[in-house]
């Protein structure tokens, strides 16, 4: 690779930086088409830059991690007609090891099975110097994988999920265990149980929830301590900072965003001339629709200036910005490119004086970003809260 793409050159296939690390989606989501002429990287930063090193690490409540994460759902397919290929999906989760990356994000729900099964062999050869976080929840037949509607978080069935993540990672514990959506049909304290059934057991060691209400988060918290909760967080999603956060921050409970780069959007990958293809989930997100988009990117614009400023990338300015905002707080981009790999984790590299922080967390707060960021029936299943026993 003698020739290394730009930042924006190596995203106008996106999806590789962060893909909906929450999102059991049917359809594989496909690649952006008719993106805009790419400009270079500020300050020729290279994208590959192989000195990226995460030598930093920090505390999801008491679990060590390194200071990014790598969401690796999108391992066992990337747009709908490509699966990429395993060898070397095998060397990225590899090569952020090699580069000081000890946190890696999957659940059954994706492939559904399969991507955790690419995890388990790509964590073989140094699995006790890693972290393993994984979900329960929707409802996924335990022996072939295949999708049903709505969730299922009953007891006895998480028990026998976990026995088949187990295999699958070929592991004898799972570090971390989200309930990835929460069952309005069973009390958060049932579920709590059965969690602690397998800590017990040694088949878990920490557990979390995703997109949760904040009654069934403190409920959680109560029956049994929780280590993380993973919700969407980036500039172009700030939800978590009106509630989630501080109770995050009182309780001592780490914070896990995904699609920490808003779903390639600040990449600066997406403009107003984007078409998104069939299946791809943005383009039925109302923040990427022509009226919307031309408003939101006064967001590329502001990271392409502090990108220039700070001589990095958009893409290390928008995750090194959610890393300053708490030192619990840990994004887990995904990729299924090497380049996208060593850029983001060039982000632990880059921080900002108390000036600086403030000047940034203003102009971002100064872009009020338009539109949705989930279709309705998806966002349906995030603020959920568990029924009372």
């Amino acid at each position: 690779m003698s020739n290394l793409p730009s930042n924006a050159q190596r995203r106008s296939l996106l999806m590789g930086a962060a893909t909906l690390a929450a999102l059991p989606l049917t359809g594989a989501l496909a690649a952006s088409t008719a993106a805009a002429t790419p400009h270079p990287a500020p300050g020729g930063v290279a994208a590959t830059d192989a000195s990226a090193t995460l030598a930093s690490r920090r505390l999801l409540g008491k679990l060590e991690v390194s200071s990014l994460g790598l969401g690796v759902q999108n391992m066992s397919r990337t747009y709908q007609t490509t699966i990429p290929s395993r060898a070397g999906m095998h060397r990225i989760i590899r090569t952020a090891f090699d580069h000081g990356l000890t946190f890696y994000d999957a659940a059954e729900a994706y492939g559904p099975h399969e991507v955790e099964r690419i995890l388990g062999e790509g964590v073989a050869s140094f699995r006790n110097e890693v972290v393993i976080a994984t979900k329960f929840g929707w409802n996924i037949d335990l022996e072939s994988g295949a999708r049903g509607p709505g969730l299922v978080s009953r007891p006895a069935h998480i028990k026998l999920a976990v026995e088949g993540m187990l295999k699958r990672l070929r592991t004898d514990r799972i570090d971390l265990l989200y309930q990835h959506r929460v069952d309005p049909q069973v009390p958060i304290e049932d579920v709590a149980g059965a969690i602690k059934d397998l800590m017990t057991e040694g088949k878990v060691l920490h557990w979390g929830l995703c997109e949760m209400g904040l009654k069934t988060l403190r409920r959680a918290h109560a029956a049994l301590p929780l280590t993380a909760v993973q919700s969407e967080y980036s500039m172009l999603w700030r939800g978590p900072e009106q509630e989630v956060l501080s109770v995050c921050g009182e309780l001592g409970i780490g914070f896990v965003p995904w699609s920490p780069l808003g779903v390639g959007f600040l990449t600066g990958a997406i403009d107003g001339r984007t078409r998104f293809a069939e299946g791809d989930i943005r383009a039925i997100e109302t923040r990427f629709n022509p009226d919307n988009i031309e408003h939101n990117l006064a967001l590329v614009k502001l990271l392409a200036a502090w990108a220039e400023r700070k001589q990095a990338t958009p893409a290390r300015i928008a995750l090194a910005w959610l890393m300053a905002q708490q030192p619990w707080i840990v994004p887990i981009p995904g990729t299924t490119q090497m380049a996208h790999l060593l850029d983001n984790m060039g982000a632990a590299g880059v921080s900002f004086h108390g000036s600086e922080l403030r000047e940034l967390n203003a102009a971002v707060a100064a872009v009020v970003v338009q539109g949705e960021r989930l279709p309705p029936a998806v966002q349906a299943y995030s603020g959920v809260e568990a029924p009372l026993r």
